[in-house]
């Protein structure tokens, strides 16, 4: 088994999240995170995102999803638990997902939250 798939210890996952990605969990075995939408529109460009980011590392999450949220679930089957691929594809996941353009001080405005037609994600 290669180091990128030695499944971690639970407090390893947890102090690792805790210090990266305070809005993942570790529960039941997955490592998790729900992002709340405002509409259906806005839980495909969610699952959409997730997809194409899961496709592009190779390394596959469960999703469940409703009109107004996605959540994603991450672990490694073949190892049996969590891993260092699983907590990198999570940190990627949030990078983009939760990108909010108008305050990273870009010239990108980002879509405007007070106009339910073009608000798609509720940052938290």
């Amino acid at each position: 088994m290669s180091e990128r798939e030695k499944p971690l210890a639970e407090a390893e996952v947890t102090a690792w999240l805790a210090a990266n990605l305070p809005k993942w969990k570790l529960e039941d075995g997955w490592v998790r995170r729900t992002y709340k939408t405002t509409s259906w529109k806005g839980t495909l460009m969610v699952i959409n995102t997730v997809g194409h980011l899961a496709e592009a590392a190779w390394h596959h999450p469960d999703l469940t999803a409703s009109y107004a949220w996605v959540e994603v679930r991450l672990t490694t089957h073949s190892a049996k638990g969590i891993t260092m691929k699983d907590l990198e594809l999570a940190r990627k996941i949030e990078e983009v997902v939760a990108w909010q353009p108008a305050t990273d001080g870009g010239a990108l405005d980002g879509t405007p939250q007070d106009d339910l037609r073009f608000s798609y994600i509720k940052y938290d």
